[in-house]
């Protein structure tokens, strides 16, 4: 029996490596001689840099501003020459939790993609999720060359509050490295950057911004996305998953050149799980929570879709099953298996999350091994 697992992390109790690994010794129990290869998952957001650090990859921690400006420790990844980097390790709520969004910048952002050119990266996976920003990129931008003017000429920092006059954006002194490498934003919305579903009607609220900061911050961003379409002669604004992170993506497309992606695709390609899963007898996946969202581009979809092309079934194991989400799921190939043995506390599921993991890995692969033998 070959079997590739490829879960998503179980968040609050369990990493996706530490998940793989439980699964993997459930399937050993049944099977000692069966062949695991672990992959360990992500969608791009949180997890995305642990993953690839359990999976081989170098941390790297690097101190740079955070979204106001004071210094954080942030963390990225390297696996040979790919660089894994986490917006919201330097940009995000959680690197400071004070929500000013006229004062957020993703200058820190740009620190990182910056270290990671200095470390030879050749390729970069930039996930965005969990942004503190509204500031269309600027301050990433900025910390990769480019300056931003008014219309009298003046130099203006980047950040929201300071881009309000913004008339021209210069890109001359843009990184250069930038133009030879592959630089992927793992981008999991559809928002354009502008209007009633962009950055800063959509997102601007969950980052501190009230109404009227709100049509601040769609001011400052519809007069960047005209000076940019004059300095690349491009306009990008209606792009999808330009709004996301508050317009991160967009200016990284607009001024870098760089491919707006599904999160769980950049990572299954970086990864190589279309090549582990050829002529596998099984998949198994999972994640926390396996519901409604999980249909929406999330890991447990994104691998089914990949083991659907390569012929090999799927087992998805959660920590809860919703009900309604299963004929979905059913309908791309997916096989889904709560992993509570019966009644208990919250507290106790995620407190024994790996022997749940172990013991429904078990089950599954004792009815796998049987059919298999009749």
């Amino acid at each position: 029996m070959r079997v590739v697992i490829a879960p998503d992390k179980f968040k609050g109790s369990l990493d996706a490596a530490g998940v793989a690994s439980a699964l993997a010794a459930g399937v050993r129990d049944v099977v000692p001689d069966a062949s695991c290869e672990l992959v360990p998952m992500a969608d791009g957001g949180d997890g995305t840099v642990a993953a690839f650090v359990a999976g081989g990859a170098t941390s790297t921690r690097v101190v740079v501003p955070g979204p106001l400006g004071r210094p954080v420790r942030a963390e990225y990844a390297r696996d040979g020459d790919t660089a894994i980097i986490e917006m919201a390790s330097a940009s995000g709520l959680g690197a400071d939790p004070a929500r000013q969004p006229l004062q957020a910048s993703t200058e820190g952002t740009g620190a990182l993609v910056r270290d990671a050119l200095d470390h030879g990266a050749r390729r970069i996976v930039l996930g965005i999720g969990g942004s503190a920003t509204t500031d269309g990129g600027a301050g990433a931008l900025a910390a990769l060359g480019a300056r931003f003017y008014d219309g009298a000429g003046a130099p203006l920092d980047a950040t929201p509050a300071a881009l309000a006059d913004v008339a021209r954006i210069d890109l001359t002194g843009l990184d250069t490295r930038l133009r030879d490498i592959d630089l992927a934003v793992a981008c999991d919305v559809d928002n354009p950057l502008l209007g009633p579903n962009g950055a800063a009607a959509i997102y601007g609220p969950q980052k501190g911004a009230r109404p009227a900061d709100v049509t601040f911050l769609e001011r400052v961003l519809t007069r960047l996305a005209d000076a940019m379409s004059v300095a690349t002669g491009e306009d990008l604004r209606d792009l999808p998953g330009a709004g996301a992170a508050g317009g991160l993506g967009w200016a990284l497309a607009s001024a870098c050149g760089a491919r707006l992606e599904r999160g769980v695709k950049l990572v299954a390609e970086v990864r190589g799980l279309a090549a582990a899963l050829r002529g596998a007898d099984w998949c198994f996946t999972g994640e926390g929570r396996i519901d409604a969202q999980t249909l929406h581009g999330k890991v447990v979809v994104g691998v089914a879709e990949l083991a659907t092309q390569a012929g090999v079934p799927v087992v998805a194991f959660g920590g809860s099953v919703d009900l309604a989400a299963e004929p979905g799921l059913r309908e791309r190939g997916v096989h889904c298996v709560p992993i509570a043995p019966g009644p208990m506390t919250f507290e106790t599921a995620m407190h024994e999350t790996a022997t749940h993991l172990r013991a429904a890995a078990a089950r599954v692969t004792a009815l796998l091994a049987t059919a298999a033998g009749s």
